[in-house]
Formats: C-alpha cells, sequence, structure tokens
C-alpha cells in the first residue's frame, strides 16, 4: 500500500493507494480529506503539515491502515519515504534574494513580501532536515533541480522525473483555429504582436526584466499579456516609468488555459529560477516561439535558436530585447521556431511521467521492506 500525502490549492487532503505499487492503476482510491482553514499561506501550510500527521496517525491507530511506502509530492510530512521535489528552496532563495528584499518596495507591498520570506524559510528549514537523510528517497521534476539538491544537500542520488504534456490539449491546430476569437477576447488586433507569461510570484517568474526589455523594443504594436496571481501594483508603477502602460493585460489564470496560448505571437518567461516551467512547455506543444531561461528546468528541452531561446542570463533585459525584435519582425522565424519547439516536446509524455514514477515507487518500496 502506499500513503500519497497531497496538498492541492483550496483543498488540503491526503489519499491512499491501496495494494501494490504494480497494482496502482486497477487500486480502489479512499480520500481523507483533511478541512481547510482560511488566512495567509504560510498558516495554512502550518495547518495543513500538523492536520495531515494527526489525521494519519488516527487512521493508522484506529483504522490499521499501514502503509508500505509514505510518498509526499513536496514537503507535506517529516515521515516520507520518496518524496517528488517540485521545488528547491534554499537555491531559489540564494538565486532571487535580491529579488525578495523589502527595500524598494511600497510599503503596501511589504506585508506580502515579508510573508513570502517567512514562508520561503521556513520551507528551507524542513529541507535542511529532511533532504540530507539518505534514508529519505528524492525525485525532481527536471535534472536542473536534480543538480540544486547535489549542490545544496549533497545528493547524487537523485531521478529526474520531467513532467508530461497532454498533446491532444495543447495542439498547433487547436491554437491557429481558436486565435482570432481568443485575441479579440483580449483586445488584441491583428497586427499586435504579444508576448505571454503564465505563473504566480511574478519577481520569480522574471517579470520586471520582461517589462524592461519590452521598453526596450520601443515597438508600438507590442501587447504583454500577464496571467497570473499576484500583487499588480509594483509593476503597474514599474511599467507606468517604462512608458509601456498601454501594452499590457492583466488576466486571472483560468482553467481553459489553451485561451493564453492562442492568443499570443510567443511565450516568454525569463524566470530567476524555475524547477521545470510547464507553461513554456506547454507552449511549445503549442507552436509557440518560447524564451526561456538557463536557470529553469525546462531549458533542458530547448536547443537555442533552434526550438527556442535560452537566457544565460535571465536579467539581461537587453539580450531578451533582441530576441523579442527578431521574432516581431520575422513571421518565417516564428514559424519555424514554432514547429520545432513541437517536435522537442513530444518527449514530455504523462505516460512517460506515469512509467519513471511506477518503477520509482517500486524501488522506494523494495528498498523500505528490505531495511
Amino acid at each position: 500500500m502506499i500513503e500519497c500525502i497531497s496538498r492541492l490549492a483550496g483543498d488540503y487532503e491526503f489519499h491512499i493507494y491501496s495494494n501494490r505499487v504494480e497494482d496502482m492503476d486497477l487500486a480502489p482510491v479512499v480520500w481523507h480529506r483533511v478541512p481547510a482553514l482560511p488566512g495567509p499561506h504560510l498558516f495554512a501550510y502550518l495547518w495543513w503539515f500538523v492536520a495531515n500527521t494527526i489525521w494519519r496517525w488516527r487512521d493508522r491507530r484506529f483504522r490499521h491502515l499501514a502503509p508500505e511506502v509514505v510518498f509526499s509530492p513536496g514537503l507535506n510530512c517529516l515521515d516520507a519515504d520518496a518524496i517528488m521535489v517540485h521545488i528547491v528552496f534554499a537555491e531559489f532563495f540564494r538565486l532571487a534574494r535580491e529579488e525578495l528584499r523589502l527595500r524598494g518596495l511600497p510599503l503596501r507591498s511589504w506585508p506580502r513580501a515579508m510573508h513570502r520570506n517567512l514562508y520561503y524559510r521556513l520551507i528551507i528549514a524542513l529541507e535542511r532536515r529532511v533532504y540530507p537523510d539518505p534514508r529519505v528517497q528524492l525525485a525532481a521534476v527536471s535534472q536542473f533541480a536534480a543538480g540544486q539538491l547535489a549542490r545544496c544537500y549533497g545528493r547524487q542520488d537523485v531521478t529526474a522525473i520531467p513532467y508530461g504534456l497532454d498533446h491532444s490539449l495543447f495542439d498547433p491546430a487547436a491554437r491557429i483555429a481558436r486565435r482570432a476569437a481568443e485575441r479579440a477576447k483580449f483586445g488584441f488586433s491583428d497586427g499586435d504582436f504579444v508576448l505571454l507569461l503564465i505563473g504566480n510570484d511574478w519577481k520569480k517568474k522574471g517579470l520586471r526584466y520582461l517589462l524592461e526589455a519590452a521598453a526596450l523594443c520601443d515597438d508600438p504594436s507590442l501587447r504583454v499579456l500577464i496571467v497570473g496571481s499576484d500583487d499588480q501594483r509594483p509593476y503597474r508603477l514599474l511599467a507606468e516609468t517604462l512608458g509601456v502602460t498601454d501594452r499590457l493585460r492583466f488576466s486571472e489564470i483560468s482553467p481553459d488555459v489553451m485561451q493564453f496560448y492562442t492568443a499570443a505571437d510567443a511565450y516568454v518567461g525569463p524566470s530567476i529560477e524555475d524547477s521545470f516551467g510547464l507553461p513554456t512547455a506547454e507552449a511549445m506543444a503549442c507552436g509557440l516561439p518560447v524564451v526561456t531561461s538557463r536557470n529553469t528546468g525546462v531549458s533542458g528541452f530547448v536547443s537555442h535558436e533552434k526550438d527556442g531561446y535560452v537566457l544565460e542570463d535571465p536579467t539581461d533585459a537587453r539580450a531578451l530585447a533582441a530576441i523579442i525584435r527578431s521574432l516581431s519582425v520575422d513571421a518565417d522565424l516564428r514559424r519555424r521556431i514554432g514547429e520545432a519547439a513541437v517536435r522537442a516536446s513530444r518527449i514530455l509524455t504523462w505516460e512517460n511521467n506515469a512509467a519513471t514514477i511506477r518503477d520509482w515507487l517500486e524501488q522506494a518500496r523494495h528498498r523500505r521492506l528490505h531495511e
């Protein structure tokens, strides 16, 4: 039996996969729902961390559920046998330290920034306790993140298991078919050149450098569509200073994420740090030319100037502006890069992801049974 402790957005729960690992696709799933409490993310995480431990103790004590392997996607407990690492906070905090400082922020943005810093420091403390333990089997969502675990915690035995993509959903033909309607919905004309960025935590995603690059392009047809939930105020203030306010569109994330890819001409994600960067991969599958940074896991699937662009320094707004200019003036270049991006993305499938996780969990199970 595999006990999987997961924390889902807006709903905090853990679930148990019964039976052996090789029979997981046939096993019934029993859900044990842990009620969420309202409040800041840090508070919700602390509640979840304690509550799921109590719920699992109750089930073991009174329902006699004794798992062979405890699997945690992220740091959701202290007793996991196997952990899938989606972000190495110690490395992210090192790379983004300057971006996380309060200095230069408007006073009204301090509570959010202070909350974010406290949350990151808590997770780093947990990482330092859990990740160096060789009895805990680790996997990471990219080879990039696996390298971070090696540097920060000396773990040379991490398995890289990249995310997959639903290629029936993220499809170039579907994107083209919806293009006109979705661009009209966002107020974009046929003559606009639209850059897309998707994700929360815009400091981490490098939005500041994207806006600086947009200003350097000095192109009145350029538009930037920013999708996610974060504090817009500092970026609107920066855009006003740079003179690009009229080029921005902000949108909340939606279950219909394809609407954003269909409205765009290129995806630009100059992330300071990102263990993978799933929106970049989805954009590639849709046939969009993409720009990412070397500090992302998805960069390992991008060949510079062949099926996308990789910034060596995500803070180099001039280099980013040069790439944006070349794409904006050359439709044939966009087409060629986009077609190559589709081919490069096909290695990323959920079937490959599931098969690798299955083997990895079987290793964890075998390891625990023979301890």
